[in-house]
């Protein structure tokens, strides 16, 4: 990283320095999963990862927009802006709240988090539930029925160190649109951690992800970042092209995906080679607030619920009231663990269902994606939403969730 070592934890208010040093000291001389380790209290956040789900869709109309277009290249190219315009959401948003990346909560087994988004596209509901512990793992769906798309997916992370903090995440995501009878594979950008020595921290994408459609088109993201010398932060390149046809490009889209960033024909399209489509600003656009139910509420396993007191305690930088409350979490789901085992059962989940590869959807649309497979043995299994519990899991209401 660019700086002199006398900007070492610049960052880190003055109080904080010494715990910081330690802590990077600590993560470099560390084997196995980082997300283990206990952070340091000013760097914890007071969100739960099973929340993070809910940034795939904090724009709704865009979305939906998928299933109004009749032509099957601008829907692929809709559906790869769609998830282009999530990165932010996913990737910055605490970075650019609380001036650096804080650590998220990890979420207990069971534990859920539901809402429901309303705008112009109507209404869109979200279920997000932690379906494996060891190893753990967040499941997903988010789907509107207005305009007949959903989306579905699962995702471990597994971090290590070498020189910063690399994150990896195992699992998929698959958009649907039932108008079409088409899916969609979308795989998921590994990370990195940068601004670390400063201690403040954010995240960079890394190498390329993938989108294919059933309808026979390819999306390839590829990330880069701020060199020692050039580049700009959070920069990507994205083309969309038939399968197969690598060379035959019908779009382009570069730029920022924290700041903005242009679709261009490619020079595979009817419109002229580079002719810029459209900009779109990540900085302006507004995101739709997503309706969760007062905490009173919520089932005690919901997310805002079951971690009420650690968060209030970490806002007031409380740690020894962080460390009570989290241990009563911890303990409680030890005692869980050791009564299923005593009794030869499993903690069943409440809104997803474990299957085994292989799977005919991942398989067919992973083969235009070079070495994609399902990493079952990672994530404790595929994992896919219940339709049955639809209704369930929805938001019904304003401000109330669907009751247990």
């Amino acid at each position: 990283m660019p700086g002199s070592s006398n900007d070492e934890g610049a960052g880190v208010a003055p109080q904080n320095k010494g715990s910081w040093s330690t802590f990077l000291k600590s993560i470099a001389s560390f084997n196995g999963d980082l997300s283990s380790m206990t952070a340091p209290p000013f760097i914890l956040g007071t969100t739960s990862l099973t929340e993070f789900s809910a940034y795939w869709t904090e724009h709704p109309s865009i979305f939906v927009a998928p299933a109004s277009e009749p032509d099957p290249a601008k829907r692929a190219l809709l559906v790869l802006k769609w998830f282009l315009t999530t990165l932010k959401s996913s990737y910055s948003t605490r970075s650019d709240k609380f001036g650096s990346e804080k650590k998220p909560l990890n979420p207990f087994l069971g534990e859920m988090f539901l809402g429901k988004w309303e705008d112009a596209a109507g209404t869109t509901q979200l279920v997000s539930e932690q379906v494996s512990h060891h190893p753990p793992v967040t499941a997903y769906c988010i789907w509107n029925d207005k305009h007949g798309v959903q989306l579905q997916g699962y995702n471990a992370q597994k971090a290590s160190f070498s020189r910063t903090i690399h994150i990896k995440q195992i699992g998929h995501a698959l958009f649907t649109i039932a108008a079409y009878n088409e899916s969609y594979l979308i795989t998921l950008p590994s990370l990195h951690i940068e601004g670390l020595i400063y201690g403040k921290p954010f995240v960079e994408l890394n190498n390329c992800t993938y989108i294919t459609s059933s309808s026979g088109y390819v999306a390839k993201i590829d990330y880069s970042g701020k060199g020692w010398v050039s580049g700009k932060k959070n920069s990507f390149t994205a083309v969309l092209y038939p399968q197969g046809k690598e060379r035959d490009i019908l779009y382009t889209i570069e730029g920022q995906w924290t700041e903005s960033f242009t679709i261009k024909a490619g020079s595979g399209s009817a419109l002229k080679k580079a002719e810029p489509i459209e900009t779109y600003n990540a900085k302006t656009s507004k995101t739709t607030p997503l309706t969760v139910a007062p905490i009173e509420q919520q089932d005690p396993m919901e997310s805002n619920r079951a971690w009420q007191t650690v968060a209030a305690a970490i806002m007031k930088s409380d740690m020894d009231t962080v460390h009570i409350e989290k241990s009563k979490i911890e303990n409680t789901q030890r005692e869980l663990r050791r009564k299923e085992q005593a009794e030869g059962r499993e903690w069943q989940r409440r809104f997803f269902k474990r299957s085994s590869p292989p799977d005919q959807v991942f398989d067919q649309l992973a083969k235009a994606i070079p070495g994609e497979r399902i990493e079952a043995e990672k994530t404790g299994g595929v994992w896919r939403f219940d339709e049955s519990k639809k209704e369930e899991g929805a938001v019904k209401a304003p401000g109330l969730a669907a009751p247990p």
